[in-house]
């Protein structure tokens, strides 16, 4: 038999485990960032109408794993320390092949824990992928090797921007790439296509990116709610110029989205850029005007 252990020598680690439970949670609070689990944005302002959906996603799921990586841990520790093998003891414990109750919590906890998961997973992302309302904008993304094109549909004009040069290297390049306008408080409907390779359309800030692959025609809603720059950028590796595949995005109210639209109109910039154009289209244009 195993010497009872005194509960004098238990206090301690239990004291110090209460301590270091209070002060995770005190710090917890300490921080609006590690509130929101290090994700850009504010909880008072949250950026679009989905990035508080998916900021509570995140954190419930990141509680979640801890909570259970708790109880996981303690268990072990606490198994190591209390079924310890002491000097004195040289007698086997008791050996088991199964132990059925156990292997039942075994199977059946895993099983609730994935869905549970499961549930607020998919309640949110159907959520946030819904695109049947109608939406007051809608906006046209074209990814291509390496920038992007903009297709303001409503207004029948378009932007073309060119992937950017010594990215980290000259000051204000983020600044000088093609931005892509928005209504604030308006809902937008974005188109997503590529002309070449597989894209994604990422602008962290929304909290949200979508895949653009060739001959697949992908779309999503969001309504912008804080007027801001914001950027966005390529999340898909797709070629050796990647990281210079660079845009902005302008939430502007109303009045200024519309004298941007009626700059690129007097631009000639009018009708919608198709997809038959491709990089090595543009590449060979770009070649005969050098020689020209």
């Amino acid at each position: 038999m195993h010497p009872e252990t005194p509960r004098r020598t238990r206090r301690p680690a239990l004291k110090w485990a209460g301590i270091a439970a209070v002060a995770a949670v005190a710090l917890s609070g300490c921080s609006e960032q590690v509130e929101r689990g290090w994700l850009p944005g504010s909880s008072d302002a949250e950026v679009t109408n989905q990035t508080g959906r998916i900021t509570d996603l995140w954190v419930g799921s990141w509680i979640a794993a801890l909570v259970v990586g708790l109880i996981t841990w303690g268990l072990m520790l606490w198994c190591v320390a209390v079924y310890r093998k002491r000097k004195s003891d040289d007698v086997l414990p008791v050996q088991l092949r199964y132990h059925v109750p156990l292997e039942i919590m075994y199977v059946i906890l895993p099983i609730v824990m994935v869905g549970v998961l499961f549930f607020f997973t998919n309640r949110d992302m159907t959520e946030i992928t819904d695109t049947s309302g109608e939406a007051d904008v809608h906006v046209q993304a074209i990814g291509k090797q390496w920038s992007w094109d903009f297709n303001y549909l409503d207004d029948d004009v378009y932007d073309t921007g060119q992937h950017a040069q010594n990215v980290g290297t000259t000051e204000g390049v983020l600044d000088d790439q093609i931005t892509l306008y928005l209504p604030v408080g308006e809902s937008v409907e974005f188109t997503l296509d590529s002309r070449d390779v597989i894209h994604s359309f990422w602008v962290p800030a929304f909290l949200y990116k979508l895949d653009m692959i060739p001959g697949k025609t992908n779309h999503f809603q969001v309504t912008p709610q804080q007027e801001g720059l914001y950027r966005g950028k390529c999340a898909e590796l797709c070629g050796e110029e990647h990281s210079s595949m660079l845009f902005n995005v302008k939430v502007v109210s109303r009045e200024e989205y519309d004298a941007h639209i009626d700059e690129l109109r007097a631009k000639g910039q009018t009708g919608a850029l198709g997809l038959e154009y491709s990089r090595k289209q543009d590449l060979n244009s770009a070649t005969q005007e050098d020689e020209n």
